[in-house]
């Protein structure tokens, strides 16, 4: 077991890092600043001016604001100008009414929200909002992480700077990880100690089921469990991972106003990293301690890979959430942690690549992709199958592996992410 100071700090990134969100976690950021912004200026805003890293307009342009019926980031800004509480975090506009919408379409309209690409900054999250009204103007910071403020002034007087010299933002000093603490936290902590992980599943799985209400999104996880999907893939624990994992990820990117539990800074991170784990331990007949040590490890697992791979990159996020739901999985199939390395490099040498266009409803497609490979990859590690060292990125050492994905996902990948953004932003509607 680790020593109890160890536990701790892992626990307080775990709490950090594992936390509620209302909707695509971007844009919930950006009426986070701007709700922040509008506290500061004291009163209603008359002009709200948002500048914007590449990434976060990415993952902001097309994927659905819960409660609204409508996409995209003017209603987000107007909201959480308009009801948003900082305090409430990435749950900024959870206090949604018709009339508030309402206002919110009509401050939209008004066309007084501008939003634009912030020019030469290499912070791949960053969000800033000026709000101002009867000559008086204040500002917020957003830098690093969805809800991390670095900057808060108001009429001129700086009341939060956060700043460092020759960086963007002050990162906060984290526990040192790697695959092997990864595991014996999550295997080896008292379970009174690691149980609030189970909100994940209540949120997460609660989400699932809001899906069956309506139509969100592609209604991907509804059709999985219609007969002709049935007759395809089968009624099985592999269809049924599927078929909950995407309904979640319809429902949040589809705009329904219903919190899911994030992981790093991601809900649809969250939902891979949380429901595939839920739904086979359920199916397996595992214990809920089993079931505790299986998400903690799942939820770690992608913790650690999100430390060097940043907040927001070119690689698809479910990736990484897959890659720890696999490792939860290899868990309650009676796998030891020999067994988790060889699920982790079976998952890197399947999925890395896969680039991020963005939150929008079609993200279901890559969890299934994510998820159905999580499956496979812990079967194959089950079974003694892994990809060698002698195979394309692989390496012996499991953490070389991950870093090598990583690597490829910040640095390689740039150029993709350049031009995912510029094609994104030329089309033709």
């Amino acid at each position: 077991m680790l020593e109890k100071n160890i536990r701790e700090q892992i626990v307080q990134l775990i709490r950090q890092q594992v936390v509620p969100a209302v909707g695509c976690t971007e844009p919930m950021a950006v009426a986070l600043c701007a709700a922040r912004a509008t506290e500061l200026l004291g009163g209603q805003p008359e002009h709200i001016r948002v500048l914007l890293s590449a990434n976060v307009l990415k993952n902001a342009m097309g994927v659905g604001i819960p409660g609204t019926g409508m996409v995209g980031l003017p209603i987000a800004i107007a909201l959480g100008a308009l009801i948003g509480k900082s305090e409430y975090r990435l749950e900024v506009i959870k206090n949604l009414t018709p009339d508030s919408l309402e206002d919110g379409k009509a401050f939209v309209s008004g066309n007084r929200i501008d939003i634009r690409l912030k020019e030469d900054i290499t912070e791949k999250l960053y969000i800033e909002v000026t709000c101002e009204a009867d000559g008086h103007q204040a500002t917020a910071i957003i830098a690093g992480s969805h809800t991390n403020f670095v900057f808060e002034a108001a009429d001129g007087r700086v009341i939060t700077d956060k700043h460092c010299p020759g960086k963007t933002v002050c990162e906060a000093v984290q526990p040192c990880l790697n695959l092997r603490t990864v595991w014996d936290f999550a295997t080896t902590t008292p379970v009174s100690e690691i149980d609030f992980i189970l909100e994940a599943k209540r949120y997460n799985m609660r989400a699932a089921a809001e899906a069956v209400k309506g139509n969100y999104g592609h209604c991907l996880g509804k059709i999985m469990d219609r007969p002709l999907s049935r007759g395809i893939f089968g009624n099985s624990i592999f269809s049924h991972i599927i078929a909950k994992t995407a309904s979640a990820c319809d429902a949040r990117m589809g705009g329904a106003l219903i919190p899911v539990m994030s992981n790093s800074g991601s809900g649809n991170q969250g939902i891979c990293a949380t429901n595939p784990v839920a739904v086979f331990a359920k199916e397996n007949e595992n214990t809920k301690e089993e079931l505790v040590r299986a998400l903690t490890l799942s939820h770690l697992t992608a913790i650690y890979i999100k430390q060097s791979l940043g907040a927001l990159s070119a690689l698809c996020g479910c990736v990484v959430a897959s890659i720890g739901s696999s490792c939860g999985i290899t868990y309650l199939m009676g796998g030891d942690y020999v067994n988790v390395c060889h699920a982790v490099k079976n998952m890197i040498a399947n999925l890395t690549g896969m680039i991020c266009d963005g939150a929008k409803p079609s993200c279901s497609l890559k969890i299934s992709s994510g998820v159905s490979t999580a499956v496979l990859s812990a079967t194959l590690s089950m079974e003694g199958k892994h990809v060698t060292a002698a195979e394309g990125i692989i390496d012996e050492d499991v953490d070389r592996s991950i870093h090598n994905l990583t690597s490829i996902g910040k640095e390689a990948m740039c150029s993709t992410d350049d031009m995912v953004l510029n094609i994104m932003t030329h089309k033709c509607n």
